[in-house]
């Protein structure tokens, strides 16, 4: 089984090497292509381009030898009298000598009229399918021969003997009849110096292609040739410079990740291209030596993580081992009920709850919110439940216990923090209490037979804003059947993925759903909720809620 692991992994690796190669040949053969089907087409281009002027050329040289040959008085006569002579049959006979040593495929004179044009003089091949014109003939105008024609005869010059030729002085048709041809039209010009006839000549044009296949046959052979011995070359140049050091490049990466990199080693490459390869390589060095550098501070950082983490857990335990949170508290007491929770937001909390007998008959009701999260809050959390809890076994009125508590957090409070609280003694025979409200959430109070009820009275500012503070205090009475719910803004200021806060109406009315229930069933019918409402979205603050229930 690991034999057949390795073999495929040795695959997988000769592959993967192959592919840059194989990459490199397909685009030099594709670019071997354009390149030569582009170079064919331009070498087309300009021989076809060139051989079509060189036609042309002939074809006015021959027609202009024609034109100055030819006694113009004696043409216009001609047809005129529609007679010939012997000066007739000279000339026609010079033009037939021209049209076989030039290799010319028709040489005419003739005159332009309305519907084409009239013959003079036809020097061609009586033993031709298409024959000979005889004086007087007239042959209808054929692709655009109408408009050029007239135009050089109308333009004609007597004086003009500087005829510089472009494709536009040679009309170029492809005719059924008469097959491909350059025409060339000179003026034959009287005494009088007025045009009379055209020397007309056209020459065949049929091999031009023909001989464009030859041209690109023989150059393609030549380029092919070439471009073989190119690619050979630069796909040499390529393997040497380019496909073996990024290949070398992929070993050494390869085997130091493998096997270098966890011992912590730094990657060395050997790498001299002198080129952007060479700065890769570089890279890869300078990028290993980094990559170790950042490993070693994460494992020392993670490790300073998992140790804070460890403390913080164990700073979490106690924490919620200096929160009651074995209920009933009291078991032997059968004249109240009470429950309570604190969900912290983050490892530990700033919110923190309390309940104590002060003696026999009386016992103290807390529940606090510290400004700030995490260990810091947390500390302030620890400090303030201690003194809260000693100066309350001193004795006093809840005012006295708060305004002194409030002086001695005051003291050396440079970080500034202060803490929300609602503070109660209650009475346990009479149901009478005494409250402080410092900058807390109202309490939440149900009577026997009725519904829960927010009770808003004015706050006092909260604990360890400044020292010297007096704190106002409210009596209150729970008959038995009553239950008194607190907690902290974690609850109302609950907030979903919209942005949108619990609040205290949808807090009401869970708590009038679950009316019925005791405390230790009520307060996580009220976090089920909550968690409901919240979602998907994180907690931001901690959640903390006490209630307090006189049996009847």
């Amino acid at each position: 089984m690991m034999e057949d692991k390795e073999k495929k992994e040795k695959k997988e690796k000769k592959t993967k090497k192959k592919g840059l190669r194989k990459k490199l040949l397909v685009l030099i053969i594709v670019m071997f292509l354009v390149i030569t089907i582009a170079m064919q087409g331009v070498v087309a281009w300009i021989y076809i381009s060139w051989t079509k002027l060189h036609y042309a050329e002939n074809a006015m040289s021959n027609a202009q030898i024609a034109a100055s040959m030819i006694d113009g008085d004696r043409a216009q006569q001609y047809l005129e009298t529609m007679e010939k002579d012997e000066y007739y049959e000279v000339v026609k006979g010079i033009l037939n000598e021209i049209r076989i040593d030039a290799n010319l495929k028709y040489m005419y004179v003739c005159v332009p009229e309305e519907k084409g044009y009239r013959y003079i003089w036809d020097a061609g091949d009586p033993n031709s399918d298409e024959g000979v014109m005889d004086l007087g003939d007239f042959d209808e105008y054929y692709g655009g021969g109408d408009e050029f024609m007239t135009r050089v005869f109308r333009e004609a010059n007597a004086q003009q003997t500087d005829y510089k030729l472009t494709m536009d002085s040679v009309l170029v048709t492809n005719h059924p009849d008469y097959g491909f041809v350059a025409s060339a039209f000179m003026p034959v010009f009287n005494s009088a110096g007025e045009p009379v006839a055209l020397a007309s000549v056209d020459i065949a044009m049929e091999n031009i292609y023909a001989e464009v296949a030859v041209l690109i046959g023989i150059t393609g052979f030549i380029m092919v040739i070439v471009m073989v011995l190119f690619c050979f070359i630069f796909y040499g140049q390529l393997e040497n410079r380019l496909v073996l050091p990024i290949r070398y490049l992929n070993d050494v990466i390869t085997h130091f990740v493998s096997e270098q990199m966890d011992e912590g080693k730094v990657l060395e490459c050997d790498v001299h291209t002198n080129d952007e390869i060479e700065e890769l390589a570089r890279s890869f060095s300078t990028m290993s030596g980094e990559l170790k550098e950042y490993m070693d501070n994460f494992t020392r950082v993670t490790k300073e993580k998992e140790r804070i983490g460890a403390e913080l857990n164990v700073a979490k335990k106690i924490q919620a081992d200096m929160l009651p949170r074995i209920f009933p508290p009291y078991p032997e007491r059968k004249d109240f009920e009470i429950y309570a929770s604190m969900v912290p937001a983050k490892e530990v909390g700033g919110d923190f709850y309390d309940l104590f007998l002060v003696d026999e008959d009386h016992i103290a009701l807390v529940i606090a919110d510290v400004s700030g999260k995490g260990v810091p809050a947390a500390l302030f959390m620890v400090i303030t439940k201690t003194l809260l809890k000693n100066r309350t076994m001193m004795g006093g009125t809840p005012a006295q216990i708060i305004e002194d508590v409030n002086n001695q957090l005051c003291e050396g409070n440079e970080a500034e923090f202060f803490v929300t609280i609602w503070f109660a003694i209650i009475d346990l025979k009479t149901g009478e209490g005494v409250s402080v409200n410092a900058g807390h959430e109202h309490p939440i109070l149900k009577k026997k037979d009725g519904d829960y009820e927010l009770i808003k009275y004015r706050h006092a500012p909260p604990v360890g804003t400044m020292p010297g503070l007096t704190f106002a205090q409210r009596e209150f009475r729970l008959a038995p059947g009553d239950m008194l719910f607190v907690y902290t803004d974690g609850v109302a200021e609950a907030t979903d993925i919209n942005e949108e806060l619990y609040g205290t109406e949808r807090l009401l009315q869970v708590l009038n759903r679950k009316k019925d229930e005791k405390p230790r069933e009520l307060l996580p019918s009220v976090k089920e909720d909550v968690d409901a409402f919240v979602g998907e979205a994180p907690q931001f603050d901690d959640v903390t809620m006490l209630a307090f229930m006189i049996n009847e």
